[in-house]
């Protein structure tokens, strides 16, 4: 083979390489959307099972205010990122009050997501789920 056919060979090799890289990435391109932030205000439930009272929570900017039986909480809610904030009670009644809470989002689905809670800095944590209503 002569130097120019081995030139074409390459050229021809590099731009058959080029075009099954371009295809395969845009292939395998995500059709992801995150739009998981579609949590960070409105009115949620968290219905009561065996670690949990029923609790409706209502989020608005940074404050989260939680009913739960005839008690209703107002906490500072701080995001820092779409699957984990943390929540401070704004007038704690209670020494477990004045530690922050730490709040995992694990799975989101339609319209709810899994969490784990833990307080403070404790071995404390707990499981849940939370449903948006409005």
């Amino acid at each position: 083979m002569n130097y120019k056919s081995r030139i074409k060979n390459y050229q021809f090799f590099a731009i058959c390489f080029t075009i099954t890289a371009f295809s395969i990435f845009y292939a395998c391109k995500s059709e992801f959307k995150d739009n998981s932030n579609r949590f960070k205000e409105g009115v949620f439930e968290i219905p009561a099972g065996d670690n949990f009272v029923k609790e409706t929570i209502i989020r608005k900017d940074s404050i989260q205010i939680s009913k739960h039986g005839n008690s209703i909480d107002t906490l500072s809610i701080k995001w820092k990122n779409n699957f984990f904030y943390t929540l401070k009670y704004i007038n704690p009644k209670t020494d477990l009050q004045k530690d922050p809470m730490y709040i995992q989002i694990n799975n989101v689905y339609k319209d709810s997501y899994d969490f784990t809670v833990k307080i403070g800095f404790s071995k404390f944590s707990q499981k849940g789920t939370i449903y948006k209503i409005k």
